[in-house]
């Protein structure tokens, strides 16, 4: 298969820069595909998981917490909120910080940032799911 050009960034740091044959993201509205030649593109993407396949087949997970993507002329930038290997998750951390993020909706205070909690706890519950896989 023909490959195109990623680059995965996130505010800390470069987390990936190579050529790939496709790269799944977890869309606004559902997950979606890019292969080669796909048609140009911006969007936003969500809490999730990124799949990039391989020119031999294998394929490689990223754990997101959402972000944008751009596709243009076979070259591919996805800036990231936060991207990591399932097995580079601190399960410890993600459980922490879920617990924390419950704690603030349940008190319902006016000082507490909902979406902002909502947003926490949903990152933090997707760690968890694909770190125990």
């Amino acid at each position: 298969m023909k490959e195109f050009s990623l680059e995965i960034i996130t505010p800390s740091k470069t987390a990936f820069t190579g050529q790939v044959t496709s790269i799944t993201v977890p869309g606004v509205k559902g997950e979606f595909q890019v292969l080669i030649n796909h048609a140009p593109l911006m969007s936003n993407f969500e809490v999730g998981k990124i799949k990039l396949g391989y020119a031999d087949g294998s394929e490689v997970e990223f754990v997101t917490g959402g972000g944008v993507i751009e596709v243009l002329h076979n070259v591919v930038l996805l800036l990231a909120d936060s991207v990591e290997k399932p097995e580079e998750i601190d399960v410890n951390r993600a459980e922490k910080s879920a617990e924390r993020a419950k704690k603030r909706l349940a008190e319902k205070a006016k000082e507490i940032d909902i979406s902002r909690a909502e947003i926490s706890l949903a990152r933090a519950l997707n760690r968890m799911k694909y770190a125990r896989k």
